[in-house]
């Protein structure tokens, strides 16, 4: 699977599993890495639009998980 923006790490281990908590977390780290704006909101459209099997998913597919 190839990531969108492998070279973003994403520190989710012994983090709050809720989806809202994981969205936030990846989305602020994008955009403190200066990823414009609709690529985070399409990431968060993507995340949100089926069950949290598929936010994570998503997640991994746009960032580095760890």
């Amino acid at each position: 699977m190839d990531v969108k923006y492998p070279w973003l790490e994403v520190e989710l281990t012994g983090q709050d599993g809720n989806a809202f908590a994981i969205v936030g977390n990846v989305s602020r780290a994008m955009r403190d890495a200066g990823i414009p704006a609709e690529q985070i909101d399409a990431y968060r459209a993507e995340a949100f639009a089926g069950d949290n099997d598929h936010l994570l998913r998503t997640t991994m597919a746009w960032v580095e998980v760890s």
